[in-house]
């Protein structure tokens, strides 16, 4: 059954573009990688998720190929049910080995229960492995700046202790939103230093480089960049 997927997916393939893509994630193996653009891989995954093979597939861990990895994490974006989707991402998560594959899976289905998503994205930001905490941080990105905002939620990830760059990247990127979507909640933890200075200035230029976010405002967080000594 596997060799067939992995046929099927090595017809979809464009070297070029895994010339290119492999560049952008140095945390996988150039070998592992197919080489197959998004579009082409959703909608293989669109069909390969009415097929009877798929069940299948989601148990066979661990994949291959990047590519499979990203095919797994569509297909749990599809799963209808809260619970049967955390519990499929549990299984998966530990898997995941790379921040493409970790930030393209955001299933809606998580937003039908806050409250019951908040307790396991704690367990997932409590956990040793890189891309849980990640996929946790994202989570609070993807569901909890809008309407279900608390301050509660900055607080979490001001907490956050990874020493992994895509952690720390990811947290940056958090904090940038958060200025954009609530910014008076969100800017005392910079004023005030309360993140890693490396989370605190990749924050502040990533929020500089944003669209959403005013020239005035800009100009002043710039000024609150922790200096090198």
């Amino acid at each position: 059954m596997i060799k067939d997927i992995h046929k099927e997916l090595f017809l979809l393939q464009d070297l070029s573009y895994r010339d290119f893509h492999a560049k952008l994630m140095p945390t996988v193996d150039k070998e592992k990688i197919i080489g197959i653009r998004t579009p082409e891989l959703r909608k293989y995954a669109t069909s390969f998720a009415k097929d009877k093979r798929a069940e299948a597939f989601l148990s066979a861990l661990p994949h291959e190929y990047y590519e499979e990895n990203n095919l797994h994490g569509f297909l749990i974006q599809k799963i209808k049910s809260f619970d049967e989707c955390v519990t499929e991402l549990d299984r998966f998560l530990p898997f995941v080995d790379n921040w493409a594959t970790c930030d393209m899976m955001s299933p809606k289905v998580l937003k039908k229960e806050p409250e019951k998503l908040l307790n396991k994205i704690k367990e997932w930001l409590s956990s040793e492995h890189a891309y849980t905490v990640r996929f946790g941080v994202k989570c609070l990105m993807d569901f909890y700046l809008d309407d279900n905002f608390s301050e509660y939620v900055i607080e979490l990830v001001s907490k956050v202790r990874h020493e992994d760059y895509y952690v720390k990247m990811v947290c940056a990127w958090f904090f940038a939103t958060a200025l954009a979507k609530q910014y008076d909640s969100t800017l005392p933890y910079i004023t005030e230093k309360k993140l890693e200075k490396q989370i605190h200035n990749k924050a502040i230029q990533k929020a500089v480089e944003s669209y959403r976010i005013s020239d005035d405002t800009k100009e002043y967080l710039k000024k609150l960049k922790i200096k090198e000594k």
